[in-house]
């Protein structure tokens, strides 16, 4: 069977005993990079950039991501310090920003931007597949393989000073099948 490629789908169908694919085979740290950096322009403003600087995490993180489910499976997670999502959440809302925000405004904003740069990795993975809907809270479990890092693409940003990371990584729920699996096509006959 002809394995699928970040060039394109074949079209063949995977097995669920075939090797799952890394998003490390798929995906690179620039091509990662240039799609925050498109959604940051477009959702952001044009003149605000991200330079990919690593910065340490303040210990009031909070992450956004939305789940990927296909060929390969897993999620694109953005993670920055709460200050940083607030500033984020005002240039979404820019004048229709109130005083004060509220934790529902924060969230609705980091949701956002997880759902377009993971809308556009998406767009550039192989063979059909499905975007969840965003979430917020801590970071979902990552790694379905022996080794998790296999399977993850970080860049480490700066906004504005600020630390952001956007993390491609395999989901630890992914599914699996037994080896032994009697079904043809892993449907019961």
């Amino acid at each position: 069977m002809t394995e699928l490629s970040a060039s394109g789908d074949t079209g063949e169908r995977r097995r669920a005993s075939d090797a799952p694919l890394l998003i490390t085979e798929l995906i690179d740290e620039d091509t990662v990079q240039s799609i925050a950096q498109e959604a940051w322009s477009a959702l952001i403003g044009d003149d605000e950039f991200l330079v990919p600087l690593p910065g340490g995490l303040p210990d009031d993180a909070v992450s956004s991501w939305v789940e990927i489910v296909g060929p390969w499976t897993g999620a694109v997670v953005l993670t920055c310090g709460r200050s940083t999502a607030e500033a984020l959440a005002r240039c979404l809302m820019a004048e229709h920003a109130p005083p004060v925000l509220d934790a529902d405004d924060i969230q609705d904003a980091l949701g956002e931007l997880a759902n377009v740069v993971g809308g556009n990795v998406k767009a550039v993975l192989p063979g059909p597949s499905v975007l969840g809907l965003p979430e917020v809270g801590s970071v979902p479990p990552a790694g379905h393989t022996a080794d998790a890092s296999a399977d993850t693409c970080r860049v480490d940003l700066l906004w504005r000073g600020q630390s952001l990371i956007v993390t491609v990584q395999g989901s630890a729920g992914a599914p699996s099948v037994p080896e032994n699996n009697q079904h043809e096509n892993e449907v019961p006959l």
